[in-house]
């Protein structure tokens, strides 16, 4: 997993690269903390997920942060999470 960063016009995007998994999630957290509330998951390279981190990215799409590139089985995954009430 890589995590890359940019920012531009006071929002930062993380880009997430790769496999993620549940041991990936304090790290995507301090960056949450440490960007603020205009924050964009960008997760067009991510290649894989585990249930913890689509409970984890349910959250924070429920909490506001913008999620794009996100693959269809991802979403999928999310809102069938949010449908049994596992946010």
């Amino acid at each position: 997993m890589r995590i890359e960063k940019s920012s531009q016009s006071g929002k930062t995007t993380v880009y997430l690269i790769g496999h993620f998994q549940s041991d990936h999630v304090e790290e995507l957290k301090k960056q949450l903390r440490e960007n603020g509330p205009r924050f964009v998951l960008d997760l067009k390279e991510v290649t894989l997920v585990d249930v913890d981190v689509v409970r984890f990215l349910e959250t924070c799409r429920a909490g506001g942060v913008k999620l794009v590139h996100c693959s269809q089985y991802i979403r999928e995954w999310m809102n069938r999470e949010r449908q049994a009430g596992t946010p």
